[in-house]
């Protein structure tokens, strides 16, 4: 079984033969919200809108842990995080796809962790490499595929939101080594490593971050959603083909 987590954009997988919809319990808590469970090309799917069905839940209020529990029940073989973003290189224009290869995190205050009892031994992940390498070349192989062009690799800054950023904020982002912006990065990247899923991102970018591009006097928002209904047309068939692709 293949599990997506849907973002900005992605409420709903209208390509998903839905089967039904279950609400799993979890120790952290619900969900954001019920799981739906379908077809896709005859291959078992489980998707979850990481925000909620309404898209109403802000980034900083997702039960990540009870998300992440939720899908590991579950055992799926891949599970691939679709997320928008902001360009901050020059290269990520809005429309753009992207599968970042490394991460940064800015968040503060959030459940990020399943290790934080004292009634068991510290428990530290290696997290070098952030991402499952199988489940990145598993959405590249999908790309190329379904003839959609996709950038191999950048720096994801994981920020707090659900404001945007400031220009200077984004000048520091891009001294510090990140291409792009977005704010469900973390701790839903470091949760799925602890509960070792093969987890990876497809980002979207819906814009050109603060201060860049277009956008040096201001993001004008009501703009974004127009570029994420193109871009998940794009999204879309990628996944499609991410479900022919993962028994290669």
């Amino acid at each position: 079984m293949l599990a997506i987590i849907g973002g900005s954009g992605l409420t709903q997988l209208s390509c998903l033969e839905i089967s039904h919809r279950q609400i799993i319990r979890t120790p952290y808590g619900e969900p954001s919200g019920p799981l739906t469970f379908g077809k896709l090309r005859n291959e078992d799917i489980v998707f979850l809108a990481r925000h909620g069905h309404g898209h109403t839940i802000p980034p900083h209020a997702i039960n990540y842990r009870a998300n992440l529990w939720a899908l590991h029940s579950l055992k799926p073989c891949h599970v691939i995080a679709v997320a928008s973003v902001g360009g901050i290189h020059a290269d990520l224009a809005p429309g753009q796809l992207v599968v970042p290869h490394q991460i940064v995190d800015y968040t503060y205050g959030r459940h990020f962790t399943f290790f934080d009892s004292t009634e068991h031994r510290v428990t530290h992940i290696d997290f070098t490499l952030p991402y499952c390498q199988q489940t990145r070349s598993l959405l590249l192989r999908a790309a190329q595929k379904a003839n959609e062009t996709i950038r191999d690799g950048g720096v994801y800054a994981a920020t707090q939101g659900p404001r945007l950023e400031t220009a200077a904020e984004i000048d520091r982002l891009e001294r510090d080594g990140a291409d792009m912006v977005g704010m469900t990065g973390m701790p839903e990247t470091a949760l799925a490593r602890e509960l070792g899923l093969n987890y990876a991102t497809l980002a979207v970018v819906a814009n050109h971050a603060a201060g860049r591009g277009a956008n040096v006097n201001g993001i004008p928002l009501k703009e974004i959603s127009a570029v994420l209904e193109q871009a998940m047309v794009k999204v879309r068939n990628i996944l499609e083909q991410v479900v022919s692709c993962h028994g290669d």
